[in-house]
């Protein structure tokens, strides 16, 4: 019986050891299995982030002048051609030409036209010989009736070099006998120098004209009949400059702009030669030399500025003192002039492209606010084109209200449904653009919207360590006073305050109220189209 019993002892000891070596393995395999599922998710993670990544890359490689900043000059050959085959492939079987053989070439009935018109006034009238045969026959019209004459213009210009020369008088001063001589209109006394038409031409060709310095110099002798030469040609800016910085055309541009009810401004980036330099340490100063364009928008006044660099102080000191309305691009630092100016409108040209970019970047129909935005846009464009064509100075009130709605309508449905949509970097560019493309009062808004749910997601975090909670205020609904459209339509932020919960009597928690109504407060629509709710305040919210 003993033995038995010691041989038991025995084989339980070992099957002990054996458990034990078994749980050892199967602590080890669980820690694998968790470092290796640790890994795997930080795999997909990082894969995730890096599809995101391709595909942002894919959107920069794939853009062009139609949806971005790039210039068409700036564009690589092959972006060209995909743009022109994409246009012959929308365009495939609904050009007016394809749909009408019989359509005459030039302008189409309707068209206003651009052509020359008769002067009844004109310069010289040359008699011309009567014709000498008949058109029709051929016969000889030596002895034919007259019947008549009729009229044909021609417009040219002639090409004439004159040679002036002004004769400068001389005066002794009676005081100190200084001989002081009379200033010419151009150049220096006893000198030969060129006349304003040929600097004219110089200025025209080398900087309206992009034409190069020593290319310049050839059509002027071919046109003009005088020989310049490339230095001529290179200098004609900089004496232009002198002349107008002498006479004050600077100081009277700005303040005809200034007084002007309505302005557009950009700044490009253009390549210098010898960049400015710091007159302390003679170092090249930070930042890409610019030149700013502040015109009015029939170009009727355009003022071309240069830049050091991008920096707000050299952007908004040529506009100090504007008090009307300016079109600019998506440049943040625009909006600091909001105090000063009546309003600031986004170019339309800026916005479509922004929206082509998000257009691209799907999934599927989900971006299709962008649509709604151009289409807006250009229903506005089409309206403004027939109200001053028919004399009117404002557009219908109504019309007017219904565009900006649709609109803002627009936009909040791309930033509602951009808003936690993955991005390699960042948010994604559904939620930015539409940021962007929002006016400036409603970003005020949108920003206490923000700091509003913030806020609130760090009170749920907190609630969530608390073994007890307790009801927190209602969420109040914000809204900007000149923003027809609340600025709180996130169906994410709650409906109401968290829910108490409380310990029953027999130790066990009872299951978790439901939510509340929706608050009284606040009335709760829902927008067509699967747009998200909009929340109105009521009096007295």
């Amino acid at each position: 019986m003993r033995e038995s019993v010691a041989r038991l002892r025995e084989a339980n000891a070992r099957l002990r050891e054996v458990v034990a070596s078994k749980d050892g393995e199967l602590a080890a395999r669980d820690a694998e299995m968790a470092m290796l599922r640790a890994e795997h998710a930080r795999l997909e993670s990082e894969h995730a982030r890096l599809a995101l990544r391709v595909a942002e890359l894919e959107r920069r490689l794939g853009m062009d002048s139609t949806d971005s900043g790039t210039p068409s000059s700036k564009e690589p050959i092959a972006a060209r051609e995909r743009r022109k085959a994409a246009r012959r492939e929308r365009n495939s079987g609904c050009s007016s030409r394809e749909r009408s053989p019989d359509r005459k070439p030039g302008g189409q009935p309707g068209h206003p036209g651009t052509g020359l018109r008769r002067d009844r006034d004109p310069n010289e009238v040359r008699p011309v010989e009567p014709p000498a045969e008949c058109s029709s026959c051929g016969g000889d019209l030596q002895a034919g009736a007259d019947a008549g004459a009729g009229w044909a213009q021609t417009w040219d210009v002639e090409i004439v070099t004159r040679r002036v020369e002004y004769r400068l008088p001389r005066r002794r001063c009676r005081c100190c006998g200084k001989v002081t001589t009379a200033r010419p209109p151009q150049g220096q006394a006893g000198t030969v120098c060129y006349g304003p038409g040929i600097n004219s031409a110089a200025i025209l060709l080398s900087s309206y004209g992009n034409v190069p310095t020593e290319r310049a110099a050839s059509p002027i002798e071919m046109l003009l009949g005088v020989a310049v030469s490339a230095g001529f040609v290179d200098r004609a800016s900089a004496r232009l400059a002198q002349k107008l910085a002498a006479a004050g055309f600077d100081e009277a541009m700005r303040a005809a702009l200034l007084a002007e009810p309505a302005l557009g401004a950009d700044e490009s980036p253009v390549y210098v030669l010898r960049p400015q330099t710091d007159p302390d340490t003679g170092e090249p100063l930070p930042g890409a030399a610019q030149v700013m364009v502040v015109r009015t928008p029939d170009e009727r006044l355009v003022w071309l500025r240069p830049l050091v660099s991008r920096a707000a102080r050299s952007v908004l000191a040529l506009l100090e003192g504007f008090a009307g309305y300016l079109i600019v691009d998506g440049y943040s630092v625009y909006q600091r002039l909001l105090g000063t100016v009546k309003g600031i409108q986004q170019c339309c040209q800026h916005i479509i492209r922004r929206c082509r970019q998000v257009a691209k970047l799907g999934p599927g129909s989900l971006q299709s606010w962008t649509q709604d935005v151009r289409v807006a846009l250009a229903e506005a464009h089409d309206a403004v084109t027939q109200a001053k064509a028919g004399g009117v100075s404002a557009l219908d009130a109504d019309t007017l209200a219904g565009l900006r709605a649709r609109y803002d309508q627009a936009v909040a449905f791309g930033q509602a449904h951009n808003r936690h949509r993955d991005w390699h970097q960042g948010n994604h560019p559904g939620y930015v653009i539409p940021g962007t493309l929002a006016g400036r009062t409603r970003r005020s808004g949108v920003a206490v919207r923000d700091r509003v749910r913030r806020r609130v997601d760090q009170q749920r975090q907190r609630a969530r360590h608390q073994r007890s909670q307790t009801t927190s205020g209602r969420v109040r609904v914000l809204a900007h006073p000149t923003n027809p459209w609340p600025v709180l339509p996130d169906p994410l932020l709650p409906h109401v305050g968290t829910q108490p919960r409380q310990r029953a009597s027999h130790g066990r928690h009872p299951r978790r109220p439901q939510r509340k109504p929706l608050a009284p407060h606040c009335r709760r629509s829902m927008i067509t189209r699967g747009r998200p709710p909009e929340w109105t305040p009521l009096s007295g919210a």
